[in-house]
């Protein structure tokens, strides 16, 4: 569709100063942002996927990047893979989303009957290249998401959509140096990448099988200033002694629930930082941010924060704004937004004096006889005792009460495989004096590590 605003990546950073001390970090390279500006990732070959759908699916962040700052504003369409993306799933996508060209270096995209264009993106031998990138296009960029029977949900946003909570900074001056333990093909990462990108400050990327403590330390070594990661991203990360070796002045955490133990951690290990607890999500886009480092969100914010309409409907935020999504992509999907303009995030809220709380997930609600059992809620009390490093709450079928709340539990190091039964004991003693009898675990088991998804998230079983 016509471009409304002459804006796009490429064109941010054409305009931004000082792009040569700026840079895109991976585990094994290091591009100036001044490169990405001058030269294509694409073999100077980009203005061939003018105005086309464009899969991108790269076996690399960095190598996405490059490939999304020179196809924005060129495209007509860009549909952005996430890494974990299933084979089976890739025809789905592509037939959804009228795919006509790849930028790929994965094998199993290969050409298709003469269809598609297979360009191969290679981040570390960028070209010059003289074709006109001015942006021509409002780009749509569809994003991933889970969805039902394993097949993923397409979400569609413009870069303004994306870029809607982003102060519109191109030349900076501020040496700050961003990092994420998001990957850049999911809507919390995307969203860090694009501050880098229209902000012209640099980006340390994690490397998915990259060892935490090798991670943080090369983080350490580029200086990084604000940083990002879910909640379990932190939760893991504050396990690692290798954490105290970044000194940020930012810390970010969204995804997931943020507990206060969690938020009073990373205040003790980041004194000098600003604790930030942002709301998002993919279809809702950036709803707001909290920095006065307490869990849940001030009642205020539903009617005075700015640029976003908020209303809570049977315990669901709802929101609408310029950042939301547009659409789903696909046959028989359904609509994303309601009659008023309104996303369901079906995240519950609760009101607890001046502040709402976040309990859970609509669809992740425990039933115990016939009464509600949010999982998050429990994990919050179990997260404050002082032996506990992180916890995931379950169901397990009983007979008698339709569901039993299971508790697997991450114990800190310090506890003695001797004192188990005991450490037991006492989790058990602090749920059920801050819980209802029913929200009380009728089992805990300690094991070593929670399972994360590729989305940052703790990987919670279904029925």
């Amino acid at each position: 569709m016509p471009l409304r605003h002459k804006r796009s990546l490429w064109s941010a950073l054409a305009k931004a100063r000082e792009l040569h001390s700026r840079f895109i970090a991976d585990e094994e390279s290091t591009i100036c942002l001044s490169t990405l500006a001058a030269e294509s990732a694409l073999y100077g070959r980009g203005d061939e996927l003018r105005g086309l759908s464009v899969l991108v699916d790269t076996t690399s962040q960095i190598a996405a990047a490059a490939a999304l700052i020179e196809l924005d504003g060129i495209a007509r369409r860009i549909v952005l893979c996430t890494p974990d993306l299933a084979d089976e799933h890739v025809p789905f996508v592509m037939e959804a989303a009228g795919v006509n060209a790849i930028v790929s270096n994965r094998p199993r995209l290969t050409p298709c009957h003469g269809r598609h264009l297979y360009l191969t993106p290679c981040s570390k031998m960028l070209v010059p290249t003289e074709y006109d990138r001015t942006p021509e296009y409002e780009t749509e960029w569809v994003l991933l998401t889970s969805g039902t029977m394993g097949r993923p949900k397409l979400v569609v946003h413009t870069l303004e959509s994306l870029a809607g909570a982003i102060a519109d900074i191109s030349d900076s001056e501020t040496p700050w140096v961003w990092s994420t333990f998001y990957d850049i093909r999911r809507y919390g990462g995307l969203q860090i990448l694009l501050r880098a990108i229209l902000t012209g400050t640099s980006l340390v990327l994690s490397g998915a099988q990259e060892p935490m403590a090798d991670f943080l330390a090369r983080a350490s070594l580029f200086d990084v200033t604000h940083i990002s990661g879910t909640p379990s991203h932190w939760r893991r990360a504050l396990m690692s002694p290798a954490v105290s070796v970044i000194d940020p002045v930012y810390v970010r955490l969204s995804g997931e629930v943020a507990d206060q133990t969690l938020l009073t951690h990373l205040r003790d290990v980041y004194p000098k930082a600003k604790i930030a607890v942002a709301f998002a999500s993919t279809e809702a886009g950036v709803v707001f941010e909290v920095n006065d480092g307490l869990a849940g969100f001030p009642v205020s914010a539903i009617d005075l924060t700015s640029g976003v309409d908020m209303q809570i409907r049977e315990s669901s935020l709802r929101v609408r704004s310029d950042r939301t999504a547009t659409r789903y992509l696909g046959d028989n999907v359904p609509a994303l937004k309601d009659a008023h303009g309104y996303v369901d995030t079906a995240d519950l809220v609760e009101k607890r004096g001046s502040r709402y709380h976040f309990v859970g997930r609509r669809d992740g609600v425990i039933n115990v006889g016939g009464l509600k059992v949010y999982p998050e809620e429990i994990e919050s009390v179990i997260n404050r005792h002082p032996e506990v490093e992180m916890s995931m709450v379950r169901m397990k079928r009983s007979p008698i009460t339709g569901s039993l709340v299971i508790a697997d539990v991450v114990l800190k190091e310090t506890v003695q495989t001797s004192e188990a039964l005991a450490v037991q004991d006492r989790i058990l003693m602090l749920c059920r004096k801050n819980l209802s009898s029913h929200k009380v675990p009728a089992a805990i088991n300690f094991v070593p590590a929670l399972a994360v998804a590729g989305s940052g998230k703790m990987i919670r079983p279904h029925a």
